[in-house]
């Protein structure tokens, strides 16, 4: 049986295990700065912890609970990690650098149930939730790539699974990332991304974070959304907005609209128009995101001048709007891609044997 992840334990938590065992509490921010802060690998390094700690610690927890299964690295900067976890299934993380900015990306389930037809993600279902310590694992696994004066700038919760669908266990990971002895990953810095879950919206609104808001909307009437994101047909893109509009009045913080481009069916410029007009009158932006190919799936990106057309039909109505760079092309960094892929080629393994 494996034991359990130390990062799944919360800065008070930590503390009252330490307390438990007649250890002072300010050990347990000892433990938590050589966790986040000093990148070790193993609890014999944590060298300023007594060593009966330090085996204590070793009997009771596990520092680490995934193997890298793949690490790929894009000619752009862009890493990714296909991660295995104790139960065998597989989740991805990638970090992304832009000038001073390195940014990681989590995944928050094993799958996704959310079922949007362009997304690798969600093509094998949902599995399970990830703990917070495997949330939390991502992000580890991640800073031991950067260089020594490397530090993670930003985190987007937009990899696999929906995030507001595990919201207690993605609250708990954050808010270790900013207690102390974490990263010092302020919520300003963090942005969770959503299909649209009107209640947890609004639960995610009431925590008194000043986390960021991406709704993943990539249509703009509900025919349209239902083909492509199945779950709207018991939800409605009007409820979505309304919760998103009360998250911006609870917070104050912009909400993002996300829309993934899929030529030749939401990039016309009667889809451009409605969008304008779903989006007028509120403070939002517009992330336009192009299609990123995968082979299993029968979509592909838009023409250059056909997005162009779009955005520039969304900046005579004065909707913000821009395009994301795509990074890490050439290495599948695309949700779910590396993880789909792997997953057939153990398919295909075995099938031959």
């Amino acid at each position: 049986m494996s034991l359990p992840l130390l990062a799944d334990l919360s800065r008070e938590e930590l503390g009252q295990w330490c307390a438990d065992r007649g250890v002072p509490p300010y050990r347990a921010d000892q433990i938590r700065k050589w966790l986040f802060g000093k990148r070790v690998g193993d609890f014999q390094a944590m060298t300023d912890l007594p060593a009966g700690l330090r085996a204590d610690l070793q009997a009771s927890f596990a520092l680490f609970s995934t193997t890298i299964q793949v690490h790929q690295r894009s000619v752009d900067g862009t890493e990714k990690l296909l991660l295995e976890l104790a139960d065998g299934n597989l989740v991805e993380c990638v970090l992304m650098r832009e000038d001073e900015r390195r940014t990681i990306c989590v995944s928050t389930q094993v799958g996704c149930g959310m079922g949007c037809v362009f997304c690798a993600s969600g093509m094998l279902g949902l599995q399970r939730n990830l703990s917070a310590g495997e949330i939390l694992e991502q992000v580890l696994r991640v800073d031991r790539l950067l260089g020594p004066i490397e530090r993670i700038t930003n985190v987007v919760v937009m990899g696999m699974g929906e995030p507001l669908a595990n919201l207690p266990n993605l609250l708990k990971a954050l808010a270790s990332l900013d207690e102390k002895g974490g990263l010092g990953i302020g919520a300003r810095r963090i942005t969770i991304s959503t299909v649209g879950l009107p209640d947890k919206i609004r639960e995610l609104a009431g925590v008194g974070k000043q986390y960021n808001l991406a709704v993943s909307l990539h249509a703009p009437n509900d025919a349209l959304r239902n083909r492509l994101v199945p779950v709207n047909d018991r939800i409605g893109i009007q409820a979505i907005l309304a919760a998103a509009d009360e998250f911006f009045e609870r917070t104050g913080r912009r909400v993002t609209y996300e829309y993934v481009v899929l030529g030749g069916l939401n990039d016309g410029p009667d889809e451009a128009r409605q969008l304008a007009a779903l989006l007028s009158n509120r403070h939002a932006h517009i992330n336009l995101i192009p299609m990123n190919a995968v082979a299993e799936i029968p979509y592909h990106d838009p023409a250059g001048a056909r997005l162009q057309a779009f955005v520039a039909i969304l900046d005579q109505a004065g909707i913000a709007a821009t395009i994301r760079k795509r990074k890490g092309a050439d290495i599948d960094a695309a949700c779910g891609q590396l993880r789909q892929r792997q997953i057939a080629a153990g398919v295909h393994a075995a099938a031959s044997l």
